[in-house]
């Protein structure tokens, strides 16, 4: 007989131990046996019926890891074995969520702090309480306009921050890495968000000063809030499309999409600015100008050289008259000349250069002037070949000089300058003919980018259209749970100019419902009501949920129009989206608040003048009481807390 001893439970409470370490990734499948096998190893008199319950145990804790819905709020986690297994909910863990909420002098919140979980959360209270508030404090931080109306009273600032897992969350972690705000603690991240009395606001991540835009671009990549309002987003087909591809379509593909989109941009841009009138007008200008100067062909020193040719012309009649007359003097005139008279002079008194050493030093210099004399009669009638009366060539000069000036004056510059300002023009002419070559290049990259588009928008369109009737037949599915069983849903795609790159490729995307047999289908907008727009929202969101980017969804009262039956299909569909995405829910439904994984409770107390909203987590007790006021008013009965029993139960157990 083998058989089951104290040796076998001291086996099973070490397997267990071992279990719940290993109830993550793929550990499950293998450490069941493992587990067993090592018990028996380690204690070879323990019996069979140890192996069997370490088995049974670990392959529990699989069950409950791998199926967060299933998981009791309290209880016996593994079935027969007593109540010495309490166990808090396992729920499947959630990178990049909301872990923790702090708001201080926030509109009725004096001082507020909330931890908070993976799964499906749910923020319930009176009409009244807070709730909305606490949804505007979180979009404060996510990168919403702030108004100094939210100030509390006397306060002089109002301070919300948030704290984020970024465990799993590549894409929040990459922006911050790209931007230099790392925080100290590896994946974790810390928004603040700081409203002055004058309405200025100051962002923070990780202790640095932000620009909304940052935080509206990491606000993107944490959390997502869907309110009543999403509904009529939902009615643009541009949101319907980003719909249906994140459902179904490559993210390589539509980001290869908008990159080759702002290339072609840039691409046309460059084409018209080459292409544009003015730079034809300016070309045209430009040529006849160049051509004007050309013709003038003004060169470097030119003008200096045509003043000093014009001033000999002019003044040639003068200059040789007194040319003349200076040779006269200094030695042509045959009766009276300087040369003459200095000669006679130094014959006379040569005779006495032996008596006397101050003539000898005046005959040295008379003989010296003679020879200089000389010399300047000499230059003097060299010069007179130099001055020429040439009226022709003079009145030549003229022109010559006129016509520079008159140019120099319509182009603004001094005459000197025309040379200068002909390669001037030359070379901006050239430029501009150099454009066409430009054009040429840019005419042909256009054509290239078409050409990839073209390839690249084709295979986007084929996963559009092979996903459209998926995600239409699923999203039937839902709205079914949701008591709209005779709904029908048509994802129709429209084909957009093909001559033209458009960012999200070559379709644009339309939902289209028909809520009765026998109806066409028709935009959502002008099919649907209001209660049956939420539920087909709330049906695509759990649809898509597997799709999204955003790691945290918080739901604010989309529930509204919809109760009974419907209220607690939409409980468990919430809940099964809380599996893959935390959520948190604010609502006034019982029926869904009894499918969220915790509770809290937003409450508003009075006190003289002064009002604070304050919230809390609710245990099962507290739940029952806060479902029961749900269900029929503060007022509790045996009947009202009994039922607000069976809804929680049922509710953990879906």
């Amino acid at each position: 007989m083998i058989g089951f001893g104290l040796i076998d439970v001291c086996a099973i409470i070490a397997a267990l131990a071992d279990a719940r370490l290993e109830c993550i990734g793929w550990k499950l499948f293998v450490m069941p046996f493992l587990a067993g096998l090592r018990v028996r190893l380690l204690l070879p008199w323990c019996g069979f019926a140890s192996v069997t319950a370490c088995c049974f145990a670990q392959l529990r804790f699989a069950h409950v890891a791998f199926n967060p819905a299933k998981a009791p709020i309290q209880g016996n986690l593994i079935w027969g074995f007593g109540p010495m297994f309490q166990e808090t909910p396992v729920i499947q863990y959630t990178a990049g969520m909301l872990q923790q909420l702090s708001i201080q002098n926030y509109a009725t919140i004096r001082n507020l702090r909330v931890d908070f979980h993976s799964g499906m959360s749910a923020l319930t209270g009176e009409t009244g309480a807070g709730k909305s508030i606490i949804v505007e404090a979180l979009g404060l931080v996510l990168g919403d306009r702030a108004d100094k109306s939210v100030l509390r009273s006397g306060a002089s600032k109002a301070e919300v921050a948030a704290e984020f897992d970024l465990s799993g969350n590549a894409a929040a972690s990459g922006w911050l890495e790209e931007h230099q705000l790392q925080g100290e603690l590896e994946n974790s991240c810390l928004i603040r968000r700081a409203i002055g009395r004058d309405g200025r606001s100051r962002a923070f991540i990780n202790d640095s000063p932000v620009t909304m835009a940052n935080l509206q671009q990491l606000g993107e990549l944490l959390a997502d809030i869907v309110s009543q309002q999403e509904h009529q987003s939902l009615l643009r087909r541009q949101t319907q499309l980003e719909l249906l591809d994140n459902f179904c379509v490559e993210r390589e593909l539509l980001d290869g999409l908008r990159e080759l989109h702002r290339s072609w941009q840039d691409n046309q841009r460059a084409i018209a600015r080459l292409r544009g009138d003015a730079d034809e007008a300016r070309a045209e200008l430009l040529a006849y100008q160049l051509d004007e100067l050309q013709q003038l062909a003004a060169e470097d020193d030119e003008l200096e050289s045509l003043e000093r040719e014009q001033r000999r012309l002019s003044g040639a009649e003068q200059a040789l008259a007194a040319l003349a007359g200076a040779l006269q003097d200094l030695g042509e005139n045959e009766q009276c000349n300087a040369l003459a008279s200095l000669r006679r002079s130094w014959q006379l008194l040569d005779c006495l250069q032996g008596d006397s050493e101050r003539i000898a030093n005046a005959l040295a210099m008379i003989e010296t002037a003679c020879i200089h004399i000389g010399e300047a009669e000499a230059d003097l009638r060299a010069a007179s070949d130099e001055f020429a009366v040439d009226p022709a060539r003079l009145a030549q000069v003229d022109g010559r000089l006129g016509d520079l000036h008159d140019m120099a004056r319509k182009h603004k510059v001094k005459p000197a300058e025309l040379a200068e300002l002909t390669r001037s023009l030359a070379g901006q002419l050239q430029q501009l003919h150099g454009r066409d070559e430009e054009l040429q290049g840019l005419l042909q990259g256009a054509a290239e980018l078409q050409e990839r588009y073209a390839a690249l928008a084709a295979r986007v369109g084929e996963q559009r259209r092979a996903g459209a009737d998926t995600l239409a037949r699923a999203i039937e599915e839902q709205t079914a749970r949701l008591g709209m069983g005779n709904a029908s849903v048509e994802i129709r795609l429209a084909p957009l100019d093909p001559g033209t790159i458009h960012a999200r490729g070559l379709e644009q995307a339309e939902f289209l419902v028909a809520t009765n047999p026998g109806l066409a289908p028709g935009p959502l907008g002008k099919i649907a009501s209001g209660g049956e727009l939420s539920r087909i929202s709330l049906a695509i969101r759990v649809v898509t949920a597997h799709t999204t980017q955003t790691p945290c969804l918080i739901f604010d009262e989309i529930d509204v129009g919809i109760g009974g039956a419907v209220a607690a299909q939409t409980g468990a569909l919430l809940r099964a989206l809380g599996g893959s995405a935390q959520l948190l829910c604010i609502t006034h439904q019982g029926q869904v608040a009894s499918h969220a994984h915790r509770q809290y409770s937003i409450s508003k107390s009075v006190d003289g003048e002064n009002t604070s909203t304050s919230i809390d987590e609710l245990d099962e007790a507290a739940r029952v009481q806060e479902l029961a006021r749900m269900l029929g008013g503060a007022a509790f009965s045996e009947a009202s807390l009994a039922h607000a029993r069976q809804m929680l139960a049922e509710g953990q157990a879906a």
